[in-house]
């Protein structure tokens, strides 16, 4: 990981813990500030997936799936965005689906890690800590406040890993 993308890791958590505090401040409105932020994560993700593919990936193999992925990306984030105006049991049950499929990527990604005897322990918490949240959501379905308290904790973990995986040793040596 170079020096800048450990800043930009860095400043994404710190992000993410800007939402936590927001999320902490307005538990009524929690629903609405969670589908703003998943909308605005999508469309940044895929706007990014795009860039790359027009860029560099085209000329890759397996750039189309990056092109895929930068599609599905843009288009989920405009649906979140889209949910604002609708009741909140939609926007939570996206929610709950979009953070069970995150945590079971996370993990199926650990155990190809540690197939391939690589570092898989974190991607391991990732995913067991995205599918506790998609649990835990579930049980509070009907409670919008409380689903913001358990959504906030669980962004709050997410962060400080984001941060944590920002300080690893660097196996290889980079002569600048």
């Amino acid at each position: 990981m170079t020096g800048l993308q450990r800043i930009r890791s860095v400043l994404a958590g710190l992000l993410m813990l800007a939402g936590v505090a927001l999320l902490l401040v307005q538990p009524e409105a929690g629903y609405r500030i969670i589908a703003l932020i998943l909308s605005v994560v999508l469309l940044i993700d895929g706007v990014r997936s795009l860039w790359f593919y027009f860029s560099m990936a085209r000329h890759m193999v397996g750039g189309r799936l990056i092109l895929f992925r930068g599609i599905i990306a843009l288009d989920l984030g405009m649906f979140a965005y889209s949910l604002q105006e609708i009741p909140p049991v939609y926007i939570l049950l996206y929610l709950l689906v979009a953070n069970l499929f995150a945590g079971v990527i996370d993990v199926l990604r650990a155990m190809e890690a540690k197939r391939m005897e690589s570092r898989w322990r974190l991607n391991l918490a990732i995913g067991i800590a995205n599918i506790l949240l998609a649990l835990s959501c579930g049980f509070c379905f009907r409670n919008p406040t409380l689903l913001a308290y358990v959504y906030a904790a669980g962004l709050a973990y997410s962060a400080c890993l984001r941060i944590a995986q920002a300080f690893p040793k660097t196996a290889i040596v980079y002569i600048p």
